[in-house]
């Protein structure tokens, strides 16, 4: 079948073959000469409509073969599966429901409508619970959700806890499925700019390249009277010494730099925003990392380590010295279990 010239031409189009799938210098010879022949007999019309086909195409493939943005696959796995063993949503929300309460009370005042814009909000589960608390405490005021998260996967969670949540289904949600730089540039590109009384960053800003810029444009969007909530990796906790401790190593994917909340605390004082900062403490019981073999310990150091598979992936000397500096220098040790200091830091910034 190949050896005929259409075929071996149609092939050599598509830019996931080119010349790859073939090192035979007479078929890749005919495959070339094929199309000039051809494009000899047709109309000017028809080679129009063949072009424009072969772009579309050609933009396909390229779409294709972009790195998703956001949790995806494995990742995901590994992203809910820390979720759920370090608790750390139990403990974002215990400061969430002892701070917000009061917060929203003072933002809602005189307000006809508050304006939530979630950024990076994932499944969802965090931001179902601030907006619950938004209705408990004004309950006669509308509400409205913005959603911005590139992670298919992660919005399709999201969209499934709003369809079986009755009050979330009170609240007309808008769903941006892209990263926070497409939507500063979708929202740049507009004439009219959509604000916010509360605007939350939850363990997002890991994945931008411009700090301080993601910052103020978010700021920006806030009205009078109102915060940005920032949850991050506090200054000095085992992420902290574990990222910073391997930068070059571990900063090669969707993680380009490491930051902790004290580099944060640092761009929001250059920018001259006032904020208060409250410290969330909290462990994680990372023992099953240091037993061989065992599943559920790779696949939290592959989230830990932005692996696709710890392992595989990196060399026997970085293992190593990943997994020392983990036991000894970002853990506590209690009762033969390994706990890993995965506090938090929660900044809230004023308009």
């Amino acid at each position: 079948m190949m050896e005929e010239p259409q075929l071996i031409a149609a092939a050599m189009l598509l830019p996931k073959f080119k010349t790859s799938w073939t090192d035979k210098a007479d078929v890749i010879t005919a495959g070339l000469a094929y199309p000039k022949n051809y494009l000899d007999t047709i109309t000017q019309d028809e080679t129009e409509h063949l072009y424009a086909a072969f772009i579309c195409g050609q933009k396909a493939a390229a779409m294709n073969t972009v790195k998703p943005a956001g949790y995806e696959g494995r990742y995901v796995q590994g992203f809910q599966f820390y979720l759920k063993h370090s608790e750390e949503h139990k403990a974002i929300l215990e400061y969430v429901d002892k701070v917000l309460p009061g917060e929203f009370t003072r933002i809602g005042e005189g307000k006809s409508k508050m304006d939530v814009l979630g950024v990076g909000s994932g499944g969802g589960e965090m931001d179902a619970h601030i907006l619950s608390i938004l209705q408990s405490k004004l309950p006669a005021t509308p509400l409205t959700a913005d959603i911005v998260e590139p992670s298919i996967q992660l919005t399709d969670n999201f969209k499934a806890l709003v369809k079986k949540t009755p009050s979330l289904q009170k609240i007309p949600f808008s769903w941006h499925a892209m990263t926070c730089g497409e939507y500063e540039k979708q929202v740049k590109d507009k004439r009219e700019i959509k604000r916010f009384d509360f605007i939350h960053m939850i363990q997002m800003l890991y994945y931008v390249d411009d700090y301080p810029g993601t910052i103020k444009f978010f700021h920006n969007l806030l009205k009078e009277n109102s915060k940005l909530l920032i949850v991050h990796e506090a200054a000095g906790s085992g992420w902290d010494t574990l990222w910073n401790t391997h930068r070059k190593e571990l900063c090669t994917k969707s993680i380009s730099d490491y930051l902790s909340a004290g580099d944060i605390k640092v761009h929001l004082e250059r920018l001259g925003l006032k904020y208060d900062e409250h410290l969330i403490p909290n462990t994680m019981d990372i023992t099953d990392c240091f037993t061989n073999g065992d599943e559920m310990g790779e696949l939290l150091l592959d989230f830990m380590t932005e692996q696709d598979h710890f392992h595989q992936s990196l060399t026997p000397d970085l293992r190593a010295s990943i997994l020392d500096l983990l036991r000894n220098r970002c853990s506590t040790e209690k009762e033969g279990r390994i706990l890993f200091d995965c506090s938090l830091s929660c900044l809230l910034v004023y308009s």
